[in-house]
């Protein structure tokens, strides 16, 4: 099965970017316990812009498209009020596999 990454393109008020931050870090901490990772980096030019990598080890285990708990699901909404996430941030890729050898 294909890894699945999803990248979110938001923008975060300062006033609301330590709320933010408290946040996706709770909600990557629950996701980590499912083996699925998040990672955010802020732009240098823009500091109230942000990209958000999620992955996780399948399509249907990803945060996009699986069942989540209460907690993680109240995270979810949190994140949705705090920060002004693009139209496209729910958009899932999946990994393709290039089968590299490498000889030593």
């Amino acid at each position: 099965m294909a890894k699945a990454l999803s990248v979110a393109r938001l923008s975060v008020h300062p006033a609301r970017q330590q709320e933010y931050l408290a946040a996706i870090r709770e909600l990557a901490g629950l996701a980590a316990r499912r083996g699925q990772h998040i990672w955010v980096f802020r732009s240098q030019g823009d500091p109230n812009s942000f990209l958000e990598f999620s992955e996780s080890p399948t399509t249907m285990s990803h945060r996009n498209v699986a069942s989540r708990t209460p907690e993680e699901l109240r995270l979810e909404q949190r994140l949705h009020k705090v920060a002004g996430y693009q139209r496209d941030a729910a958009e899932l890729w999946e990994e393709v596999s290039l089968d590299i050898e490498v000889s030593g």
